[in-house]
């Protein structure tokens, strides 16, 4: 069946055909074939590949110029350069559609041994270029090309300059300082206070202290942060090189999601593209900060359920057979789903990161189990969520819950080793009972009473890990104190209020200033004209999830607000716009669906293809062209005063 162009239509069952399998229903079709490339590919071929003339019929003469209206012979087998099920195509890739003019590498059947052709003329490009060019047109070769031309340009941007500024940033001065100690002795230690200026210093010294520090974290983003510096010292390259990696990555992993998602390559590489001009994913890829670790493992988290997504309806629609069937999808059992599992690891990497990754956890949870409902109820279950729950609740919390809890708990081993970590030894001199209430996270002054329990059975290391985890949980919920940078969730999507990471006012001739007076900062804050159209892509994503059941908006709109909606509950804490880089990749796709959207159906005609074209390339030249302009504030360029004010479009922003 033919893919859907780029356009906003929505897959599902409502837009199959008549007629349409419950396979052609359940299974998203392909990717479209890249007919640009696979022309390219037969272009290729056709001129690089010397041709023999054609036999002249009987009574022509011998030398006849064969181009005069000769057809091809009869029969002459078509050649396909697309493939069904090629490398990197999504579950259920039906071939390409019936008339399409395909291609093949083989020499079609009969064809004269090569020693009758005609020699290739002088100077003509070898044939290896034209089979070159034709792989690389192969639909499962070039979706990736656009993909990782995109993730290429991200790495340029992010691994630029990237020891600049040579000082410790915002809460760098925490992570890459504990990263550095997890290297050392396997937990987090105390620092004396000079350590900074020594770190920087030339030559530098690392004055590592010799007791236990108290950390609000978990380890992961640390450890991430540890093999920069394990492999390139300690220095601002070092502690910031891991986390500008996972964000170049994070780059090309959003272009897979999207293909996967819109099915387009086009929409998967424009995503991708607005992600690697984003002001705030950029600051953070380029900072020794959590979130940054944070976000790539929520994507890859969500990238792995997406692929068991298409699985899982692949085999439903093998067992149940062409045509729904009650009987069939309500007993069906959907067997071992590795990359449900997965995206359980990648979920449990998210919250040995930071805690927020929880969020996630809960929220994807109750999206897979809704995701296998719907398919039940397309494969013709009469009471799909109960077919769900008793099919495929109970598999979906063990991929997740079990997993990110083992996950968790082997991200601490370098505590667990250790005898001097902080409250390593607490529950060794003490009884083990079980607190007497359990509070509830996200209800200030609530708590659950607990009986009191004899818990001796416990390992007690285990037992002074939940003490220490007790200990953080208390500081989280009561962290008050004002910061200059501080906002409010209410503001993030509008940007109201970005985090300076680092300024300084350079005179003239200081760090390059060429006027009276400069400004050096690199501020954390997303382009302005891609955040602010997000918000109006998240309403039309809105509309298409409430009106027209887009599974696809659904999606996209859960990844957006288990990122934002759980910090409302946290309006008196501490809390920072950087927070929500994690959900930066779904506002993309956001953006993504919506210009989509703008570029018309496939069904359009061409006066409203060409409009929506024109008007979808002015919200992405607006945004690239917006981010050209901050480029110097997101990257701590040295800029001339006024310059830099004629930045602050906002009082907010200083």
């Amino acid at each position: 069946m033919p893919a859907p162009s780029g356009g906003a239509r929505a897959w599902d069952a409502h837009a199959a055909p008549a007629g349409a399998t419950l396979r052609d229903r359940l299974v998203p079709p392909a990717p479209e074939r890249q007919p640009r490339w696979t022309t390219l590919g037969r272009l290729a071929l056709e001129a690089f590949t010397p041709r023999r003339p054609a036999a002249p019929p009987a009574g022509e003469p011998h030398g006849a110029d064969p181009s005069d209206g000769a057809a091809p012979a009869a029969g002459a087998p078509p050649v396909d350069l697309a493939k069904p099920a090629e490398l990197g195509e999504p579950a259920g890739v039906a071939p390409a559609p019936a008339g399409a003019s395909p291609i093949s590498l083989a020499k079609p059947t009969g064809a004269e041994p090569a020693d009758h052709e005609e020699p290739a003329e002088a100077g003509a490009p070898p044939r290896a270029l034209a089979v070159a060019i034709a792989w690389l047109s192969r639909p499962g070769v070039a979706g990736w090309i656009g993909p990782l031309l995109v993730t290429a340009l991200a790495g340029v941007l992010r691994l630029w300059n990237l020891g600049q500024p040579h000082a410790v940033i915002f809460d760098e001065t925490y992570y890459a300082k504990d990263a550095w100690s997890l290297l050392q002795r396997g937990y987090e230690s105390s620092w004396p206070d000079n350590a900074n200026d020594a770190i920087l210093a030339t030559p530098p010294s690392v004055p590592l202290g010799d007791d236990a520090a108290f950390i609000v974290h978990p380890p992961v983003g640390k450890w991430t942060i540890a093999l920069g510096e394990w492999l390139f010292g300690m220095d601002p390259f070092g502690w910031r090189i891991a986390v500008a990696v996972l964000g170049t990555l994070s780059v090309l992993m959003l272009a897979r999601i999207g293909r996967r998602l819109f099915r387009s390559t086009m929409l998967g590489c424009l995503a991708a593209l607005l992600m690697t001009v984003d002001g705030l994913h950029l600051v953070m890829s380029r900072t020794a900060l959590l979130d940054g670790v944070l976000m790539f493992w929520v994507l890859a988290g969500f990238g792995c359920l997406l692929i068991d997504r298409d699985r899982s309806r692949g085999r439903l629609a093998d067992l149940v057979g062409d045509v729904p069937d009650s009987a069939r999808a309500t007993a069906a059992r959907l067997g071992w789903r590795p990359w449900r599992l997965a995206g359980g690891l990648c979920l449990g990497l998210a919250t040995a990161t930071k805690w927020s990754g929880l969020f996630y956890v809960a929220a994807f949870g109750i999206m897979i189990v809704l995701w296998d409902a719907g398919a039940r109820r397309l494969a013709g279950a009469e009471r799909p969520y109960r077919t769900m729950l008793r099919r495929d609740a109970l598999p979906a919390f063990g991929a997740l819950v079990p997993v990110t809890i083992v996950v968790y708990l082997v991200s601490w081993v370098g505590w667990f080793a250790s005898d001097d970590g902080y409250y390593r030894q607490w529950a060794a001199d003490r009884a083990g009972s079980s607190p007497q209430e359990l509070p509830l996270p996200g209800f200030r002054g609530l708590s659950v009473p607990l009986p009191h329990v004899d818990m001796t059975w416990v390992p007690a290391a285990l037992r002074s890990l939940w003490h220490y985890h007790a200990q953080m949980f208390e500081f989280h919920t009561n962290l008050t104190s004002h910061h200059d940078y501080q906002s409010n969730p209410w503001s993030w999507l509008v940007l109201g209020r970005p985090v300076s990471f680092f300024y300084e006012s350079p005179g003239y001739g200081e760090d390059g200033c060429t006027s009276q007076e400069c400004a050096r900062e690199v501020l954390g804050m997303g382009t302005p004209l891609l955040w602010w159209t997000a918000c109006v892509a998240l309403l039309y994503l809105l509309y298409r999830w409430a009106a027209r059941r887009d599974w696809r908006a659904g999606a996209i709109l859960v990844g957006v607000a288990a990122g934002l909606l759980p910090w409302f509950n946290y309006q008196e804490r501490t809390i920072f716009l950087f927070y929500a880089v994690v959900f930066v990749p779904f506002l993309c796709l956001a953006v993504a669906m919506m210009l989509g959207a703008m570029l018309g159906p496939h069904h359009a005609g061409e006066t409203r293809r060409a409009v929506g074209t024109f008007g979808a390339g002015v919200v992405l030249a607006a945004i690239v062209l917006n981010f050209v302009a901050f480029w110097p504030i997101f990257t701590g360029q040295t800029i001339p005063m006024d310059s830099w004010r004629d930045l602050m479009w906002l009082r907010t922003w200083i």
